[in-house]
């Protein structure tokens, strides 16, 4: 139930620009304190502002994120997987970040986390709003159309910058996981631009929920085996973990 209260408020948001407490515990039945909890929640994570009653969304730099719902959905586990994810980045690392929802929790780690100086590719314009004028981060926007859900850049001028790149990690999304073929993807720009990336990087990172593991495809990107490691939330079921352990796969659950 409070994953579902998190995703009505950010979408609530997404649509208003702004949400009131006392509106909120109205419409989703329970007290103002379980409200403004969440709300206090939201903050800390960097998916809000609270206000005096209420919240309003973050500023224009980064309302891009938000034209689609999949950013929010599932919100506190891709935090938990982006968080995971940033542990895995040293000090002057060259990492690539895909245009995948998750990019944009990881992207907000970056930013919250001075500590570490990093060059960052991206396609996303989600994640390079967020990185943009950071002193610590030196960010390359790659080119192309725009497009996607969460607006990206792809196409043929995207692909032949990512071939003059250089990576020692990226931080991938996938459309789906079967054991039996690997990384699954319905045909899009951004398959293309995922297959590039692949090139690119020394080290890949699967980042992906649990209902990304199992179902049905329409093309393979690449086999397990091309991918470093997995992270994931902990509702994983048990069978993808056995199939995981048996294929010697890297997997880490959050």
């Amino acid at each position: 139930m409070a994953q579902k209260r998190i995703e009505f408020i950010l979408q609530e948001l997404d649509e208003k620009g702004s949400v009131r407490v006392a509106d909120l515990s109205k419409q989703l039945k329970c007290s103002e304190v379980t409200i403004r909890n969440d709300i206090q929640k939201l903050e800390e994570k960097g998916l809000l502002f609270r206000t005096h009653g209420g919240a309003t969304k973050l500023g224009a730099q980064v309302t891009v994120a938000f034209n689609a719902g999949n950013v929010y959905k599932c919100a506190d586990k891709k935090q938990r997987i982006a968080e995971k994810a940033y542990e895995y980045i040293e000090n002057r690392d060259t990492i690539i970040l895909d245009d995948g929802s998750i990019s944009y929790y990881l992207a907000k780690c970056i930013k919250e986390n001075t500590s570490k100086h990093l060059v960052v590719i991206t396609n996303s314009l989600v994640a390079a709003g967020i990185l943009a004028d950071l002193k610590h981060v030196d960010l390359y926007l790659l080119g192309g159309q725009v497009g996607g859900k969460l607006a990206a850049t792809m196409g043929d001028v995207t692909i032949r910058n990512l071939e003059e790149c250089h990576a020692d990690k990226a931080f991938i999304s996938a459309y789906g996981i079967n054991f039996d073929v690997g990384i699954t993807s319905i045909d899009s720009p951004q398959m293309q631009v995922k297959k590039a990336i692949l090139k690119a990087a020394n080290k890949i990172f699967l980042l992906v929920d649990s209902s990304k593991f199992g179902g049905g495809y329409v093309l393979a990107v690449c086999p397990l085996s091309s991918i470093s490691r997995i992270i994931t939330d902990d509702e994983i079921e048990k069978d993808y973990i056995d199939m995981a352990k048996r294929d010697h796969v890297e997997l880490d659950i959050v």
